[in-house]
């Protein structure tokens, strides 16, 4: 099979600022990348960190998958150009975790059992495509990996069955919420916080800093982080809907009660990815101030590829 993009958006979540998420599609597979919101001053050329490492590693990822890497293999490699790239470039080494650019991510490819086969050409959309042939087994499915870290998610939508949530996205963005209303409540601010605010930049700080250790691991420049990635693999039917997204699109069903998982791909197939993104932004303008959804900024950039296996 392959994926057939059906459509795309990549919103800032601030249009005066960098969109640091960063997203990629080819023949036979398609990610999201999602930067988190530097803390500190910059260290790479640039105007953001967070948007160098998030479309950085899409472009590495679908390099290394064109070049016939399986998923996993593709992933160390790309961390480790990022390594490469971040200790060639950087101002000056980071002191702490926080300081070092890291992005949740979403990856999709499909399996390709067997002996290489002859490549033909791919497609694109916002970053380089790619150039694999495709497995195609006799009952019209095929199998597809998912590597993801953070809270980006993958959503499976196959015949008339209930949407499938490949990720950790509405675990997580529960407990973010409660985080922003807690320190919202203890500093005294709105709930809506801004997070170049001192009263807040120690507690996200101490946060960022357990990230690559334990159980909390991101896409950064750090190779180490490819053994740490989840994993799902799925038999899909020709015809199933992929819906990759940043947390700040999945913001609708996971946060604002806009819709639940079906309805969001659903809306995405007849409204179109736009609508969505237009929707999104009319939510969180009427809630500035987060006493409905407290949250860490009025606005998160917001990404996300339709996708349809043909």
């Amino acid at each position: 099979m392959s994926f057939e993009l059906l459509d795309w958006l990549s919103l800032p979540g601030d249009p005066a600022k960098a969109n640091e998420d960063g997203f990629a599609h080819g023949l036979n597979a398609a990610l999201v990348l999602d930067g988190a919101t530097p803390l500190g001053e910059a260290l790479m050329p640039g105007p953001s960190d967070a948007a160098w490492l998030a479309q950085f590693g899409a472009r590495r990822l679908m390099a290394h998958l064109q070049e016939g890497d399986g998923a996993r293999k593709a992933l160390r490699a790309a961390l480790e150009d990022a390594r490469k790239s971040f200790e060639a470039l950087r101002r000056y080494p980071p002191q702490q975790m926080w300081q070092t650019p890291c992005a949740s991510m979403m990856l999709a490819v499909e399996v390709e059992p067997g002996p290489p086969l002859q490549r033909k050409s791919g497609r694109s959309a916002g970053e380089q495509g790619m150039n694999r042939s495709l497995t195609r087994k006799p009952d019209g499915g095929s199998e597809i990996e998912f590597l993801w870290f953070g809270d980006c998610a993958g959503l499976v939508k196959e015949g008339e069955a209930a949407t499938m949530v490949v990720g950790e996205t509405f675990d997580k963005r529960a407990a973010e919420a409660m985080r922003a209303a807690n320190i919202a409540k203890e500093k005294k601010l709105s709930p809506a916080l801004d997070i170049s605010r001192p009263e807040i930049l120690e507690p996200l700080r101490a946060s960022r800093n357990q990230i690559n250790s334990g159980s909390q691991w991101l896409f950064s420049p750090d190779p180490r982080a490819a053994a740490h990635v989840a994993r799902r693999k799925m038999k899909l039917a020709r015809g199933s809907i992929l819906l990759l997204a940043t947390d700040g699109i999945l913001a609708l069903a996971s946060d604002y009660g806009f819709c639940d998982c079906d309805g969001l791909v659903a809306a995405a197939m007849t409204r179109g990815l736009a609508e969505l993104g237009s929707q999104l932004r009319a939510i969180e303008a009427q809630d500035q101030g987060g006493d409905k959804f407290p949250r860490f900024k009025k606005s998160d950039d917001a990404t996300a590829l339709l996708l349809k296996l043909v």
